[in-house]
């Protein structure tokens, strides 16, 4: 028989018309309307710890929990309208009241298992003395590019109370709002990834910059990988104190590295952030995501993290292998899956748990949610996760 126990109750989500049934961590719905739809939010119990938390543990639980990487923003008309009266993003993520009004918009409509903080890896820039924006249409530009170990030793390590504390005051009201209906995450950007920013002066498609210096010169990158690390440390540790109860690493651009180069200038980094924030923090629920990871697999688990995000070109099954059963997994449904039929969404969701089983498993994309995605297939894919009974 397969995990997911496909009755007539468990699949009351199969039409975003028909109300999930209930459970007694569900003792209500509430019902909103969306675009003519109607769909159907759980009422969740605040009796026990997220079930996010409670997936990284490995503890016994009836679905998995479910949110959406760039959850906030994009694709919902609340973030696009918000996003006129604002139109800097800076403006609207460094700005304490819109950080927690964005954070929320998802998690009122679809009530995911996660809330992520609305923020960017970037944004430690400035307090650390690299000048920086992020353009509509052109994404970050870093104005200075550091290029000589000079241009490293002007690079400050992060102090977040002085620098960001809107990210602290946001985590705050967050925790409050949503309780233990959720787990609140935060994130920040890791070392290799901050520094392929940096020293490719925005985003890049070649990374040239970054690995002429590597491979010219390897003390310069070490020394300002280094910088990002100790920082990223100490923000990690804010987040959490502030009251984040989980933290996604993104490393988005170390897969560009071949496995010995990622063994050198990521890899090691990666290490000295889990390692010192179990230190002062050994229950935070440490998360890691790089795209395009299939080769990295194991280099990836062996950082000491909780959970590895899967993209979607990953097979999860094959991953589930690769990994191993002692670590939780995250994903991996291909974003523009929900561009898709609803029939189509369910089945790819269905196929995913299956093949991740039904432990330690958190259910998510295999990268961030794509602008234009429908919200009404947003709602059904939160509607179906949420269905799933093991």
């Amino acid at each position: 028989m397969s995990i997911l126990q496909l009755s007539s109750s468990s699949l009351s989500f199969l039409s975003p018309r028909k109300s999930l049934s209930s459970s007694p961590k569900s003792p209500r719905t509430i019902r909103c309307s969306l675009e003519g739809t109607t769909v159907t939010e759980r009422k969740v119990s605040a009796t026990t710890e997220p079930l996010l938390l409670r997936a990284v543990k490995g503890e016994v639980i009836d679905r998995p929990p479910v949110w959406l990487m760039r959850q906030a923003g994009r694709y919902m008309k609340s973030y696009q309208t918000l996003c006129e009266k604002y139109p800097s993003f800076r403006d609207r993520s460094e700005n304490a009241d819109l950080v927690v009004e964005i954070s929320l918009q998802p998690w009122k409509v679809f009530k995911p298992d996660g809330v992520i903080l609305f923020s960017d890896i970037l944004t430690p820039l400035s307090g650390m003395n690299i000048p920086f924006d992020i353009v509509k249409g052109k994404g970050p530009i870093i104005f200075n590019p550091p290029q000589s170990a000079a241009d490293v030793s002007q690079v400050r390590e992060f102090v977040p109370e002085e620098s960001v504390p809107y990210v602290g005051e946001a985590l705050k009201r967050l925790r409050n709002e949503v309780g233990n209906e959720a787990a609140v995450l935060g994130f920040v950007g890791a070392p290799f990834t901050l520094s392929s920013y940096v020293i490719e002066g925005g985003s890049s498609k070649n990374f040239t910059q970054i690995k002429r210096l590597a491979f010219s010169q390897p003390k310069v990158l070490h020394a300002l990988l280094q910088k990002f690390t100790t920082s990223m440390i100490t923000y990690i540790r804010y987040q959490a104190d502030s009251g984040a109860q989980a933290v996604q690493i993104f490393d988005s651009w170390a897969t560009e590295l071949s496995p010995v180069d990622f063994e050198e200038f990521s890899l090691p980094y990666l290490k000295q952030i889990v390692e010192a924030v179990k230190q002062t923090h050994p229950n935070l629920p440490l998360i890691l995501y790089a795209s395009g990871s299939g080769g990295l697999l194991e280099r990836l688990a062996r950082t000491g993290v909780d959970v590895v995000s899967l993209d979607w070109t990953v097979d999860m099954a094959e991953g589930r292998d690769r990994l191993g059963r002692d670590i939780t997994v995250q994903g991996n449904v291909d974003p523009g899956v929900l561009f898709g039929s609803k029939e189509f969404i369910t089945s790819r969701i269905e196929d995913t748990v299956k093949k991740a089983g039904r432990d330690k498993h958190i259910l998510n994309l295999g990268h961030g949610i794509k602008v234009g995605t429908p919200e009404e297939n947003v709602a059904h894919f939160f509607e179906v996760a949420q269905g799933i009974r093991y």
